[in-house]
């Protein structure tokens, strides 16, 4: 029987290995685990953020691949993980007002005594039409970059087709780093 699977062994695996690695990830994740609500996604996406943020770093710095595939992976892992803190902290306001060269200038409504309704009010948008067909482009811009971002995202995690890969054509020339299934060192 080899020694790993003894009674000794796998004590010996879960003090020096496994016990402090389930610490070290409580402290890795710990901001995970404090915003992790189960009526909001947000915090799973933080987890699989901080999660590939470790691979990345490790990978980059302590992976034993062929350096032209592991960067490859290490791009994509960062690419990853900027679009997940896209995600998260809602930047695209920040990039449609960068590529559009303008943000928005708030938003103008009024509240107004109501006819059909007495005793309530009614809110009443009073910006100009060019304001408000701004501002449409703007919310659309700002969903078409989203949706982009959130497909691009599963793209990368579930890989490229490698059956495409022609008898001519190298791995290493065809291999784009994407597919979480193979980041692992």
């Amino acid at each position: 029987m080899a020694y790993s699977y003894t009674w000794f062994g796998r004590t010996k695996r879960f003090l020096m290995r496994d016990f402090p690695n389930f610490f070290k990830n409580i402290w890795k994740f710990r901001t995970a685990l404090w915003n992790h609500h189960w009526w909001d996604y947000s915090g799973t996406l933080e987890f699989i953020e901080i999660g590939i943020n470790d691979m990345a770093k490790n990978i980059s710095i302590k992976g034993i691949e062929v350096k032209s595939s592991r960067m490859k992976k290490v791009t994509k892992m960062r690419r990853v993980i900027e679009i997940l803190k896209n995600i998260r902290e809602d930047r695209y306001f920040d990039i449609v007002e960068a590529e559009m060269g303008r943000g928005l200038n708030g938003f103008n409504y009024d509240f107004t005594p109501s006819e059909d309704y007495p005793g309530y009010f009614e809110m009443v948008d009073k910006d100009t039409e060019e304001e408000q067909d701004f501002k449409h482009r703007y919310f659309d811009r700002m969903r078409e970059i989203e949706k982009k971002e959130w497909d691009e995202l599963w793209d990368i995690l579930k890989g490229q087709d490698l059956s495409s890969l022609s008898e001519k054509e190298s791995y290493d020339d065809h291999y784009d780093g994407s597919g979480l299934l193979g980041w692992w060192d």
